[in-house]
């Protein structure tokens, strides 16, 4: 079950520091790049399966605490950046919790079988009446 925005929220973190790129001045005074630090197993809406599977999911982006990292830094606003930062956790939380429906492999059906069978035959026949006969 995916957890509400608000639940999220009470249960992250945020960081802040100043930040690079564009904005002049604004840049060296302001701290506007913002850094949501998630930790899995704090995560009182989330059951064990669940945990489970984003552990194995995230495993490249989880520290060695297990704590999931996710920095924004695009905006002059440090306001803007929290949210975005809060939109890619929820966006990651959903990719991850997909579970892939599992592939029924089918049969192919007789009539398809025999049309391919049918074809390969005339095509072999073709061929045979274009050969020269030896007398």
């Amino acid at each position: 079950m995916l957890p509400t925005r608000e639940e999220i929220l009470r249960s992250v973190i945020f960081k802040t520091s100043r930040s690079g790129g564009k904005g002049g001045q604004n840049v060296n005074k302001v701290s506007s790049k913002v850094e949501l630090i998630f930790d899995l197993e704090t995560a009182v809406y989330l059951n064990e399966e669940e945990k489970t599977l984003l552990k194995s999911r995230l495993e490249n982006r989880l520290d060695t605490e297990g704590l999931l990292h996710i920095v924004s830094q695009e905006d002059r606003s440090q306001l803007l950046n929290k949210e975005k930062t809060v939109a890619k956790l929820i966006d990651l939380l959903k990719r991850s919790l997909i579970v892939q429906k599992k592939r029924k492999p089918t049969k192919i059906p007789k009539g398809v079988i025999e049309k391919r069978l049918k074809n390969k035959a005339s095509t072999a026949e073709k061929k045979r009446n274009r050969r020269v006969s030896d007398f």
